[in-house]
């Protein structure tokens, strides 16, 4: 598996690799700091899941050491799907609203920041671009990382989209299962851990549409579930742990809660989430969340955790590996986010 240590040494390089392509551009000197600030602190206090998972498919399908060569292209990869992560989360904030990230304000809440943060983010989207053509562009998959990334971007933008259109359009009671799958599918599978192990399995020649099938297949399974687990962390994960203040009962998110609260409350329960829902007020947040507890969706949530643990872990055992595929791919990735905290 990846050598975390090993992985974040690339990152260090790779800073300077962009940090002389600002310098080369003429990028005057305190600009030029800004970038270099919002690079190391927006890729900073992460898990790395998306990062180590590129290189873990790499070494996962060739089933042997990688090279030196081999690790720090996989790396590469890797970062550039942390820059990815870095981005989104700095715009999905922004739309949110939100205070804070990884324990720390966010950054568009940062001294001297601001909505300029949205130029930042779109900064270190482009950096994507700039590292894949340095170290790529005569890679015979060079192409597929960019095309990758596309979709991913796509993706994530039609399901920001969804996500922030029905919270500002709907009422609790309009919200629907196929609405959150489409989200959950698209603002965070996709990218968070489709994309990771597609691009691993291109560097390595080992995309088949079989193999891509595959492992979507799973990965969009896994990356649901990571999904829920976030909207039950937002609501009942301890601020301390999480890093962040849950607002998805004010924000009125289309979160697995409010559907799962909706497809089992009575029709006075019912109007209790309509009146209080989505309300940007602490008092009707507490009726949603005493409803929450009469109705124990977190017990709900519990019993969910372990059917869909299981099914997932099925679902692993059970994946095609006559084109090479291996179940520990997936395994590394369900490990590292089963049953977290934050």
């Amino acid at each position: 598996m990846a050598d975390r240590q090993k992985f974040e040494a690339v990152q260090e390089l790779l800073f300077l690799e962009l940090k002389e392509g600002l310098i080369q551009r003429g990028t005057p000197a305190a600009q030029r700091e800004r970038v270099e600030k919002c690079l190391k602190e927006n890729t900073a206090g992460g898990k790395l899941i998306r990062g180590l998972a590129v290189v873990n498919t790499g070494f996962s399908f060739l089933k042997r050491p990688l090279t030196e060569a081999e690790h720090e292209e996989l790396s590469i990869l890797g970062w550039c799907t942390e820059l990815f992560q870095a981005a989104y989360l700095i715009w999905d904030d922004i739309m949110d609203n939100s205070e804070y990230r990884r324990g720390k304000p966010c950054w568009y809440r940062a001294g001297g920041v601001g909505l300029l943060a949205i130029n930042d983010a779109s900064l270190l989207k482009s950096c994507i671009f700039i590292l894949l053509q340095r170290h790529f562009r005569d890679h015979p998959e060079y192409l597929a990382f960019i095309e990758l990334f596309n979709e991913a971007g796509f993706r994530t933008e039609l399901g920001q989209l969804c996500d922030t259109t029905i919270g500002c359009n709907s009422i609790a009671g309009d919200m629907s299962a196929e609405q959150y799958t489409f989200i959950a599918t698209n603002k965070t599978a996709f990218y968070s851990f489709y994309l990771p192990v597609a691009l691993g399995l291109h560097y390595v020649r080992g995309a088949s549409k079989e193999n891509l099938e595959e492992a979507q297949s799973v990965l969009l399974q896994i990356g649901e579930y990571f999904q829920i687990q976030d909207d039950y962390l937002d609501v009942f994960g301890d601020p301390k742990t999480t890093g962040k203040i849950g607002t998805d009962i004010q924000d009125n998110k289309c979160s697995w809660l409010v559907i799962q609260a909706l497809h089992s409350c009575t029709a006075d329960q019912r109007q209790i989430l309509i009146d209080s829902y989505g309300k940007r007020d602490p008092v009707p947040e507490r009726r949603v969340l005493q409803l929450f507890d009469q109705m124990q969706i977190e017990k709900m949530y519990r019993e969910f955790e372990e059917r869909k643990l299981e099914e997932l872990y099925k679902q692993i055992n059970d994946i095609d590996r006559r084109g090479g595929l291996q179940s520990n791919i997936f395994l590394f990735i369900l490990d590292a986010i089963r049953q977290r905290n934050k």
